[in-house]
């Protein structure tokens, strides 16, 4: 599966969308993002809709998340409404917001 980075110096302005590809969000992306996996590093963040099969948050994201697969790291600062079919949360995490755990 293709991956693409957007490094720490990258800031993004706009959507991003992949259907086959793994992203990893280590600078800051202001805007929608789709893909098939989806990683938002720490000190990554994301102020926009995130839809993917699978979320890995490290770093901060507002907007919404919707998933098959949710895991938020011990790091992570989220405020978003967020609908996933798992979600898995290291200590110290922090979500803030409407969640739905659907199963599956």
């Amino acid at each position: 599966m293709p991956g693409t980075v957007i490094e720490k110096d990258l800031v993004i302005d706009g959507n991003i969308t992949s259907s086959e590809a793994v992203i990893s969000i280590k600078g800051r992306v202001t805007g929608d993002i789709t893909a098939k996996s989806v990683d938002v590093a720490t000190g990554g963040q994301v102020n926009g809709a995130v839809k993917a099969d699978v979320v890995s948050i490290h770093g901060r994201q507002s907007g919404s998340v919707t998933c098959k697969e949710l895991s938020l790291g011990s790091g992570s600062e989220v405020t978003s409404q967020v609908t996933a079919q798992t979600m898995s949360s290291e200590k110290g995490a922090k979500l803030v917001g409407e969640v739905r755990i659907t199963g599956g």
